[in-house]
This record gives structure tokens, sequence and C-alpha cells, in this order.
């Protein structure tokens, strides 16, 4: 039985932000993960400047961008129809997972974490993780950053997510043979799915394309799929779908109990407008471990979660507004007059990248919007959430 002061499970953005941050203020860490890395994940990879500087904060150095594909314009489509391809935006890096994954657990294993990856838990309580193979760790504080199937929620409530509010996802990665990446514009669909979008986003050799939105308003993505290959003209079985689910919109109001918390994608904080979530979850999971490391050093570890959650509360205002910001954005009742103000108002266009490249936060953003847009918004934000 090995002790720590702080297990993380998880490898990926929050987990390995969590574990590097925790290591760096002199904690013990173990991190955990199923897989070993580098190792492929589902997801469009976007890469904003908000984590680029949040990657240079948490892990004390810019991250490697040889392998991304730098994007400074936007194409933004709505049912068919091209409402504006948008110049000298914010920069956008489209990246593989495989990759900057890799390079975040690189770090924390550079920091002293002691690497567990590649091992499955079968049993867990609030202060340890037993693996398949009988080996067991223990812990004072315990962080929960394995993903939206989370076994650190399920182990806390009973399931991971409500499937009546998240999201879900489809996405293939189209050959280079298909599509020329180097050629292909970082486009984003409106509506290609029910309170959702479609992405299609270049990289080095391939091209990801995938359609998501609220998982009980689409309950055949595939179908939704199929025809947003066909708009991009690719055919259907390009690539098998691979399917995942979104967490976005269905934040934890509390992300965990006493000594375990809950970071990322694991308690939901992926933006419900743009989808993004790896700024969120490497910010949550070094939230998650100054609280850890700060409770720690009371000598209070049940303190971890009011000490994080006061921590999140800027993140979870932002979280509010952009859920009720959504209805107008993506349902059904507003969303034309919506499209039809982005085709003629390049501020409302260029609102949106910024939004998107997180070069602005909700509040403020709210306030400009009252200011410009006309009279639908206000209805749409007071009328019930569909």
């Amino acid at each position: 039985m090995a002790e720590f002061d702080i297990i993380v499970v998880g490898a990926g953005p929050a987990g390995s932000a969590a574990a590097t941050w925790a290591a760096r203020n002199g904690a013990r860490v173990a991190l955990i993960d199923k897989a070993s890395f580098p190792r492929s994940k589902l997801c469009g990879g976007l890469f904003t400047e908000r984590s680029r500087s949040y990657f240079r904060e948490i892990f004390g150095a810019d991250i490697d961008l040889s392998q991304a594909v730098t994007r400074t314009a936007c194409a933004l489509w709505y049912q068919g129809e091209e409402l504006a391809t948008l110049q000298d935006v914010p920069p956008l890096h489209l990246t593989m997972r495989l990759d900057i994954d890799a390079q975040m657990f690189a770090h924390a294993c550079a920091a002293g974490v002691a690497d567990f990856t590649g091992h499955t838990i079968s049993e867990m309580t609030d202060t340890s993780v037993t693996f398949r193979n009988g080996d067991t760790l223990t812990c004072r504080v315990l962080i929960g950053a394995d993903g939206v199937s989370s076994i650190v929620a399920r182990h806390l409530f009973g399931k991971a997510f409500d499937t009546k509010t998240i999201g879900f996802g489809l996405e293939i990665e189209a050959p280079a043979a298909l599509q020329d990446p180097q050629s292909q514009p970082l486009r984003i669909d409106f509506a290609a799915a029910q309170w959702g979008y479609g992405w299609s986003f270049p990289k080095q050799g391939s091209t990801t394309v995938g359609v998501g939105g609220i998982r009980a308003e689409n309950p055949d993505m595939k179908t939704h799929m199929a025809a947003y290959l066909r708009t991009l003209g690719l055919p259907e079985d390009v690539a098998k779908f691979k399917g995942h689910h979104l967490p976005f919109g269905d934040f934890r109001k509390v992300p965990g109990r006493a000594s375990v918390l809950l970071a990322g994608d694991a308690a939901g904080l992926v933006d419900p407008i743009t989808g993004e979530g790896i700024a969120f979850a490497m910010k949550s999971g070094q939230l998650a471990a100054q609280a850890a490391c700060e409770a720690l050093r009371e000598e209070a570890p049940a303190s971890a979660l009011p000490r994080y959650q006061s921590a999140l509360k800027e993140m979870h205002r932002n979280l509010r507004i952009a859920r009720n910001l959504r209805r107008a954005l993506f349902g059904p009742r507003w969303q034309k007059p919506l499209m039809a103000s982005f085709k003629r108002s390049g501020t409302v266009r260029m609102m949106y990248m910024q939004l998107l490249a997180g070069q602005v936060e909700y509040p403020a953003l709210t306030r400009r919007i009252i200011t410009r847009l006309p009279t639908y918004l206000f209805r749409a934000l007071a009328s019930p959430q569909k």
C-alpha cells in the first residue's frame, strides 16, 4: 500500500494540470489513468490563446504547437448558406489530443508525479483506490479528472451525468486524400444538429469533422452526421463514426464531497455555446490542486471542497450566463433571426469569434449584446428553455 497526499484520477488536461500544480507545491502526488500515454482521444482539439496562457501559467513553459494547424480565419455557415468568412480573427490552434495531452503528461512526470497510467481502477473510497491487480494507493485528497464518464463522479453520485441534459457528438478524421487540410478553412455550421453545430477543423494530415448537440434533442445523431458529411462533399462511408458525450451546459454546482473534488469534464466544465473545454479543464485542475494543497497545509482535508467551490465561482458564473445565452443561439425559436443578425453585423460575428478564442468573458459579452442586438434576444433570454 503506497501513501500519497493527493491522488489524481485521469491524466488529460485537467488531471495533468492538477498533478503538476500540486507536485510543484510540495505534495506527494499519484497520477492514474487507465490509458498509457501518448493516447488518442476524440475531441475537436481547439486550443485557444486562453488555453495557451493557462498552459504557461500551470506548466511553466509554452506549449509546442509545431504539430498544430493555426488559423486566423473562420467560415461560419447556417443551413447550407455561408454567413461570412472572418479574417484576422484571434489565433485558433487546431491540435490533436494525442500530442497536447502527451505534452501535459510529460510536464507532470517531470514535476515528480508518481506515474500510474495504464492501470485500471477496480475499487474506490474517498481516500483510496485499488487496481485490478490488487495494489492499493491511499491519499488525503482525491481529485477526479477522468472525463465525462468519470468513475470518481459515479463513486460520489451514483452516475457521472444526467442523460437528459448531456450533449453528444459524432466525429471522424477525414483523410487528406479526400479533403486536403492545408486548403480547408476552419468551419463552423450552426444547426448541423439540434441545439448544436457542426465543425470542420483542418489538422496536419487530416480534417476533424463532427456534429454535436444536446443528446435528448438528437435521438438520431448519425442522420445529422451523414447530412453534414454530404454538405462538406464527403462520402458517408469516409470513416467509421466515433461517438462521445459532451458535458456542456450541465456543470455540477457542488463538484465533489469534502476531500474528493471533480475537475474538467468530470465536473461538467465545458462552454455550453462553443463546446470548448480544454481551457476550463486546465484551469479547474489547477484550482482543485491549489484548494487541496491549502487544505492539507491546514491539516483539514475536508475543507478542500469549500475552498475549491469558492475558487470556481467566476467560472460557474460564466457557465450560467452561457447556458442562458445558448437559448438564443441554438434554440429553434430564435435561431433564424439571430443568424440573420450574424450575416448583417460584423460586430456580432466578431463577438462570437472573440468568445470562441477566449478573449472575452460572458459578463462583458452580455453587456455588449444588450446594447447591440435587437429586441428578439431579450425575449429569447426571458422565454422558457426548450
